[in-house]
């Protein structure tokens, strides 16, 4: 029996590892300053042997018929804003249902749709170099050309909370904040000493939570602050856009939607519904509703 008891205790002794082994966390979720990810890099995603959360919860509530459906935005409501084929704008609740429809009074290619502000939604046309703002109702309430702030082209720009302007002038590499009211841009941040050599393709830009994110196609996604300041990338490269619930930060790759947690860097995937995968072209997630996009139309599922 003696002999026995002292077997067991050597055995704790020789192998604590195996009791106490844990889970090895994903790889690098985050890159500091200075240390690019590498351009060709995939979208850092969960492995395919980790379980996801399965799609069995979301229940189909409508289909919007959209052929060809554009860019895209939620505004903290959960209305739904989306560009179609001919840029006009359309404006649905939170479960799908049509409310209102903008059609511009000249044409021109809606490249980016913002409507986190809730009381202002931003309309940007990169062919012709137009900012648009239009109020809740889907109403205009004014617009910026911005030929005549920028000495070069803005590839993207996003409304901030305070209604100061982020604009990315391709031209000469920089980010810049415009506020209307004064008139004069307040921050101004050279980009071409984090973009190295490479040849950058610029996609989006949000400001959330205090941070800027700036998706490059190319490199990743850039952070910074609400000045500017530059703080960190994210090497979630090959990415065309990225959408924000709760302290997540989310986007389609692998036909599945990762999500990225802005603080703890933990990871996760959640399965999209069966049969949509292959034809989904981009998501949004709202507390309580969740939107695929297909080239026949937009499904709107219940979380």
């Amino acid at each position: 029996m003696r002999l026995g008891l002292l077997l067991l205790a050597l055995s704790f002794q020789i192998f604590p590892a195996a009791v106490a082994q844990t889970t090895v966390p994903t790889p690098a979720s985050v890159v500091p300053p200075g240390k690019p990810a590498p351009a060709a890099a995939s979208p850092a995603v969960a492995k395919a042997n980790e379980p996801t959360t399965p799609a069995g919860t979301w229940q189909l509530v409508r289909t919007i018929a959209l052929p060809q459906p554009g860019v895209a935005s939620l505004d903290r409501r959960g209305t739904l804003y989306v560009a179609d084929v001919r840029d006009n704008i359309h404006q649905y609740g939170p479960d799908g249902q049509a409310l209102n429809t903008f059609s511009p009074p000249q044409p021109g290619h809606v490249a980016q749709l913002e409507a986190w502000n809730t009381t202002k939604i931003l309309v940007f046309y990169d062919d012709r170099q137009q900012l648009l703002l239009l109020d809740r109702f889907a109403a205009p309430l004014g617009q910026f050309n911005l030929l005549d702030l920028l000495d070069g082209t803005a590839r993207t720009a996003t409304l901030a909370p305070d209604d100061r302007l982020w604009l990315l002038n391709e031209s000469d590499l920089t980010l810049r904040q415009f506020d209307a009211n004064a008139k004069t841009f307040t921050h101004s941040t050279p980009l071409d000493l984090l973009i190295g050599r490479s040849r950058p393709d610029f996609r989006f830009l949000r400001e959330y939570q205090n941070n800027l994110y700036l998706v490059d196609r190319v490199n990743g996604v850039y952070v910074f602050d609400n000045l500017g300041n530059y703080r960190k990338k994210l090497p979630f490269a090959g990415l065309s856009t990225i959408g924000f619930r709760g302290d997540e930060l989310y986007f389609l790759a692998d036909g599945a939607i990762q999500f990225f947690h802005l603080y703890t860097l933990a990871q996760r995937t959640v399965a999209l519904p069966p049969g949509v995968a292959a034809d989904v072209r981009q998501v949004l997630v709202g507390e309580g509703y969740a939107y695929v996009f297909t080239a026949a139309g937009i499904q709107v599922y219940k979380l």
